[in-house]
Order: C-alpha cells, then structure tokens, then sequence
C-alpha cells in the first residue's frame, strides 16, 4: 500500500513539474507574441506618424498654414473619406444581389428621388447660406453634425430592411454633402494664400478629397464584408460628429461680417441668367460634361451586366476574353475614372490660373473628339479611355469652374451662386443617368454613343458660336470707344490752349509777339 502511495506521489509530481513547464513556455509563447505585437504595433504608429506628417508639409504648403487652407483640405479630405464610408455602406444594403432585369427600376427610381430634393431645394439653399456669412464655420460643422445623426438612423433601418428611412437618410446626407461643398467653396478666397491662385487652391483641395476617397472606398468595402453596413455606417456616424467639432475650430477669418455691418444690399436671388457671360458659359459647358458622365456610367455599367460588350458577348466566343468577365471589367473601369479624377486635379494645380474660360472649353472640346472615337473603335481599352477622360475633363472643368465663380462673383451672392451650380450639375448628372438607362436597353454601344456625341457637339458649336460674338461684341465695343476718346482728344486740347491756366494773367498792354518771327 505504501509502495502504490509512494508511485502515486512520484506521478503527481511528474505531473505538477510538466504543467509548470508548460505555464513557463506558454507564458515565454506569450511575452514574445505580445512583444511581437508591440513591435508590429509601434511600426504601425511610426509609419502613420510619417504619413501624417508628409501629408501635413503638403497640406500646409506655400503658406496654407498660416492662413487656415491647410486645415480646411484636412477637414473637406475627411469629409470625402465620410461620405465615402456611407456610399459603400448603403450601395451593399440596396443595390449589390439585384438581378440586372430588376435593377434598372430601383435604379431610375433612386435618381429621380435623387433630383428632386435639389429641384425643390436649389432656391432656397445658397441664399440660407448667404445670411450665414458670419457663421460659416458653424454651418460646415451643422451639415457635418446632420449627417452623422442620419447615419445613426440609417444604422437602425439596415437590420429591418427599412428602405424608405435608408432613402430619405441617403438623399438627406447627400444634400448636406453638397450644402457642405458650396459653404467650402465660398471661403475658399478667405483662406487663400498669397502664393497659390485659386485654381490651384481647388485642385489640392480635389487631389486630397479623391485620393481620400479612393482609400477610405476599399477599406469601408473591406470593414461591409466583415462587420457589415451598419457597423460601417455608425463608424461613419462618429466620424462626421469629429469632423464637425473640427469644423467649429477653424479659423475665425473663414466667417464674414455681416452684410448689415457692412451696409450693403441684401442678398439677391441668383440665378443661372444673373451670372454674367463668363460664369454662364462655364456652367453651361459643365453642364453637357456632367450629362455625359452620369450617361456613361450607368450605360457602361448595364452594357457590362448585360454582357453586351464585344469582350463579354455570349454569342462571339472567339472574342471572349476569360480574363476579363464582369467584376473585374467594372473595377478596371472605376479605376480609370478615379485615375482620371486624379489626373483632372493634378492638371488644375499645374495649370494655376491661366486662362479657366479656356480650360472649361478645352475639357468639353476633348470629350466630344474622344466620345466620336470611342464610338468608331469602341472595345474594352476604348471603354477605358473614355471613362478616364471623362472623369478628368468633369474634374478639371469643375476646378475651372469653381475658379471662375470665385473670381467673378462678388461674395454678397457667392454660396447662392455655388448652390444653383452645384444642384444644376447634378440635375444634370442625373438627367444623363436616366438616358443611359434608356439607352442601355438597346444593347447597343454605338447606338448610345453616337446620340451623345452628337449632342456633345452641338453643345460645344452653340458655345463657341456665343463666345465669338460676345468676343466680337466688345471688340467692336472698345473700338468705339477708343474712336470717341480719338475725337474728343483734339476738341480737349484746344479747350486747354484757350482756357487760360490756374495763375496765368492775360496783361493787355503788352503786344502780342509771334513765337516764329
């Protein structure tokens, strides 16, 4: 008995020694993996320091700084990450899983939800805007604050399915968005340095809210598919409630005295008729880009679908190219065009402030050639091409445009102004959306291309014929003036030869002498 207690004893310990080496291992096993853990994570804080600060020399360069550019190209990036999040968000509970058949229905029907708040809003929103000019700051920070209590709403409706609560949270994000984008527009002479111009101010501005946007798309994408759309919109929520606490911190010199301190007229409505000829002809020429780009997109995408493209065409097998099925075609094409944004602000910074009438009309003139080749030779690179020069000539030809409305218009009307702008862009955007469905229905890539190339054309022919009579209009104008000022020249001079000078005496008794004998 003793002998069995004694082996029992010995086994025990045998055993007692085992888990303490094993305790002792796992926990070497442990120190290493969290110092591991601290090492990766301290990497992880060096290399977004750096980030952080190689992104703050660009931001806060050429004297941006100092004058509050800096922080408002943090704030307008940060903003586009946001919104960025929402998109993703909301497109994977809508839109992703829709048969094709199906999905032209939800899809008209979003976009003709999507133009009416800004048909119905488009009057009223600059002007509101306008009679804020002392609280600016407040009013960024306001839309920032609305959109993330609509996150937190739309957050709620995703589980039930709630789809009128995630349209009208959609279209109320997507009309502060804008509220948001004209207050930014409107200050942006406010900040402005004195080294940089105004285009050039508007492109990094662009460059910093695209490249923003193209990082925060993969990653909302990536965090959709692992916490799902309402985790992604509730981060979203608090990323907007910080933005706007970073709003409200801005500097004081974006605000404007009001315009009862300064004893000017009130706010008048502003319209696309009262924007004299320059900024007109900007809009207008905007105008046919964005249509062709809302065509476009949702042509493309239900060509695609359709597989109605020679790459994908079902009943052409030696054309099929097994690389290139939907998903990756669609990618490729969204690529070009967030690279051809790209391009679009990084030509703007280049170009500063030469000549932004003539930026606008060369983007429209590219897209009309560019247009007419895609439609002769039109394939899956011609596709691509056309989507990167459509999405560079919209953004080069809105940062000219943003320019030209900064400059021309006088800072009374200035958010009125960018409100019509901003919501007749996207009316028109819409409106080219609504075509393309239409047209997609044909199946036919150069059926649809070649009506829009022809109203491209004559677009750009009505604006160039109204630009060479306006041109000739006030040459003709300063000619006759030059001609007056001619005529009146000689009458003035014998005026002053017979109009004796201040201090001279006419002495009639001295003679008159002749000067020449």
């Amino acid at each position: 008995m003793e002998g069995g207690w004694e082996r029992a004893r010995e086994i025990t310990r045998r055993v007692g020694r085992g888990v303490a080496d094993a305790g002792r291992a796992t926990a070497r096993a442990g120190k290493a993996t969290a110092s591991g853990t601290a090492r990766a994570g301290k990497a992880t804080a060096k290399g977004a320091q750096k980030v952080g600060k190689a992104t703050r020399r660009l931001t806060y360069a050429n004297g941006a700084g100092r004058t509050g550019l800096g922080r408002l190209i943090e704030l307008s990036a940060g903003n586009s990450a946001s919104d960025a999040l929402v998109t993703v968000a909301l497109a994977s509970t809508v839109f992703f899983g829709v048969p094709v058949g199906e999905a032209r229905g939800p899809v008209a029907l979003y976009l003709v939800i999507t133009m009416l708040p800004f048909a119905l809003l488009a009057p009223f929103v600059g002007p509101i805007l306008d009679r804020f000019r002392s609280g600016r700051r407040y009013v960024m920070a306001g839309t920032l604050f609305g959109r993330g209590l609509l996150c937190f709403a739309m957050a709620a409706a995703v589980g039930p399915g709630d789809l009128p609560t995630l349209f009208i949270g959609a279209l109320g994000v997507l009309v502060l968005s804008k509220a948001y984008n004209v207050s930014r527009a409107a200050i942006m002479p406010n900040v402005l340095p004195a080294d940089i111009t105004l285009v050039s101010a508007n492109a990094r501005v662009a460059l910093f809210t695209l490249v923003a946007a193209g990082v925060a798309v993969p990653v909302g994408a990536g965090m959709t598919a692992w916490l799902g759309s309402a985790a992604v919109l509730r981060i979203a929520m608090v990323a907007f409630l910080l933005l706007g606490v970073v709003a409200v911190r801005l500097p004081r010199h974006v605000d404007s005295p009001d315009l009862e301190e300064e004893g000017a007229q009130p706010s008048r409505w502003r319209t696309l008729f009262k924007v004299g000829p320059a900024v007109a002809e900007a809009v207008w020429a905007n105008l046919a880009i964005r249509v062709f780009s809302g065509f476009l997109l949702f042509f493309l995408l239900f060509l695609v679908q359709d597989k109605a493209v020679p790459w994908l065409a079902v009943n052409q097998s030696w054309a099929q190219d097994p690389f290139f099925d939907i998903p990756k075609t669609i990618a490729l094409l969204a690529a070009a065009a967030g690279l051809g944004g790209l391009a679009g602000a990084a030509v703007a910074n280049w170009t500063r402030n030469h000549a932004p009438q003539l930026i606008v009309l060369i983007t429209l003139a590219v897209t009309v050639v560019t247009t007419i080749v895609t439609a002769i030779f039109f394939g899956l690179w011609a596709a691509l091409a056309i989507s990167l020069i459509t999405a560079f000539a919209q953004e080069l030809g809105k940062l000219a445009l943003d320019a030209i409305v900064q400059r021309e218009i006088g800072e009374e009307v200035r958010s009125s102004t960018f409100g019509v702008v901003e919501a007749v862009l996207q009316l028109a955007w819409v409106f080219g959306g609504l075509i393309g469905l239409l047209l997609s229905l044909t199946g036919s890539s150069l059926a649809g291309l070649v009506t829009l190339a022809v109203a491209l054309t004559v677009a750009l022919g009505w604006l160039l014929v109204a630009r060479s009579k306006r041109v000739r209009a006030t040459n003709a104008k300063l000619a006759r003036q030059r001609a007056e000022a001619s005529e009146h020249a000689p009458r003035r001079a014998e005026e002053d030869d017979l109009d004796p000078r201040p201090g001279d005496t006419l002495d009639s008794t001295k003679p008159l002498t002749n000067p020449y004998g």
